[in-house]
């Protein structure tokens, strides 16, 4: 991920801004990354999955197949046991949109893949509330989003395949 920032941004620590969630494995992602401003943002976190959390699907659709069958009938409003859904999730990230609106320069989030789609699917404004969990939201990839006064332009980079 840093090769291809300092690729993409080579004055990165003078205008490029980071933000994360506070989970471990965003903050060891986005570290090292040269910035002129780093944000660890707990709206960030992913979806808090309450009983469940630790727990594989297959665990689950074994230790709970009640759940898992709830989950996979409605992924938007299905709500992990003493944790979040969709709505919830779509519901918290909105002061991140407001302040990723407000933003002059470029930004990085690193987060995990429910907030990512939940800000993509703003952002590109393509999909409806229903669609936003089913949005494929590839590892190692970088999907570089220019709001416009058209709407955004969007690139995509595969970090595995050398970008």
């Amino acid at each position: 991920l840093k090769a291809f920032i300092l690729k993409e941004f080579p004055n990165a620590d003078q205008e490029l801004c980071v933000w994360s969630s506070t989970m471990k494995r965003a903050v060891q992602t986005s570290q090292d990354i040269p910035c002129v401003q780093y944000i660890r943002w707990r709206t960030m976190e992913e979806i808090q999955a309450g009983i469940c959390d630790g727990m594989t699907y297959v665990e689950i659709e074994e230790k709970m197949p009640g759940e898992f069958d709830a989950r996979r009938k409605d992924k938007l409003r299905y709500r992990y046991p003493r944790g979040e859904s969709y709505e919830d999730v779509i519901r918290r990230v909105e002061p991140v949109i407001i302040e990723l609106e407000r933003q002059r320069k470029p930004i990085l989030v690193v987060a995990h893949r429910a907030i990512l789609r939940c800000l993509y699917a703003y952002f590109m404004d393509d999909f409806t509330r229903e669609q936003v969990p089913h949005i494929p939201m590839p590892l190692n990839t970088v999907f570089k989003l220019q709001p416009g006064a058209y709407g955004t332009q969007e690139e995509k980079f595969d970090l595995m395949s050398g970008f």
